[in-house]
């Protein structure tokens, strides 16, 4: 659909890649947005561990898009044993937003 942003009174393309990139309000064009900022929306991201039959599920909010993305390559980039407690994850700042622990007990295990 074609607007006109309420800035620069500028006709531009909402469903576009660019706009769905940066976001903002549905009246603004992709270059205001960036120029004045006004993306508020919060950045989550979901990671999960395998243990047992269920998989433990984290769901983490960042304060930017660049957190988050370093947040999930560090976390992803680790395998092995013990390569988990060598990552950069508390590097980064986050909240801690939700999660579904898994249960590890399962088939007798005890």
């Amino acid at each position: 659909m074609i607007r006109e942003c309420k800035h620069c009174e500028r006709e531009f393309n909402d469903s576009s890649w660019q706009k769905k990139k940066v976001g903002g309000y549905v009246n603004e064009c992709p270059d205001c947005v960036v120029e004045f900022g006004s993306e508020q929306s919060v950045k989550y991201r979901g990671v999960t561990a395998g243990d047992g039959k269920m998989a433990a599920l984290s769901i983490l909010k960042f304060n930017s898009d660049e957190e988050a993305d370093a947040y999930v390559r560090s976390f992803n980039q680790s395998s092995g044993s013990n390569a988990r407690k060598m990552n950069r994850c508390n590097d980064i700042r986050f909240e801690h937003v939700g999660s579904n622990i898994a249960n590890s007990n399962h088939k007798g295990k005890k």
